[in-house]
């Protein structure tokens, strides 16, 4: 049996409590082991994280130490999966650029504001996580982010001319992969909550992404 450890609080906005318990029920499905968390520092003790298959960060806009995700940054340095969905991952401790950079990626910005309907386009369609998925309409807040190139990109959006705040039609990732170490990392920028992450395709590419990060 693979365990998880999710770390959640941040925004209530985005409903932490109640999409960590989506995902722990979603792994628990295929014979994960759970542990919830409200506490940063259960990220400190190396041993402690080096004793999960995967680490999911699910805390928009938290403060933290960079003593309190030591164990955090060993653990996915030497095997551990780690994952994160929309605010948990590109905006989850901004002032950290250690946390963004093992992620690959930080949110600027939703302009516009408030929730629009955009397509999530799979670009890779061989990919374990999106094999088999089509592309999708979903109605939610659209993150617009400064990415790392070496991410592999799995499902984009187009970011419309009149909402981008270049004045041209952007191509956002929306859904990545990577290598940090020895680990994989996943990150989804949708999930914003219980209703954004419980539309069947997020759902199912969440899951996938999260199984596929632990191996």
């Amino acid at each position: 049996m693979k365990r998880a450890l999710i770390v959640q609080g941040g925004l209530e906005s985005h409903e932490p409590a109640q999409t960590a318990q989506i995902m722990a029920d979603a792994l628990r499905k295929h014979d994960f082991e759970i542990v919830i968390s409200d506490r940063v520092d259960s990220f400190a003790d190396p041993e402690y994280t080096a004793s999960f298959d995967l680490l999911i960060p699910h805390v928009t806009a938290g403060r933290a130490e960079l003593s309190q995700l030591t164990g955090l940054f060993k653990a996915v340095e030497t095997g551990v999966g780690l994952a994160g969905i929309h605010g948990g991952g590109t905006a989850g401790f901004r002032h950290l650029v250690e946390f963004l950079g093992i992620f690959g990626g930080q949110f600027v910005s939703h302009p516009g504001g408030g929730n629009s309907t955009f397509t999530v386009h799979v670009t890779d369609a061989t990919h374990p996580i999106t094999h088999g998925l089509s592309d999708f309409e979903h109605t939610s807040e659209q993150y617009y982010m400064l990415v790392d190139p070496a991410n592999h990109v799995l499902a984009e959006a187009l970011y419309p001319a009149e909402r981008s705040p270049a004045g041209i039609d952007v191509l956002m990732p929306v859904t990545w992969v990577r290598h940090q170490g020895e680990g994989r990392v996943f990150y989804c920028s949708l999930g914003h909550n219980v209703e954004a992450l419980t539309q069947p395709e997020v759902l199912e590419m969440v899951t996938r992404g999260l199984i596929w990060a632990a191996r």
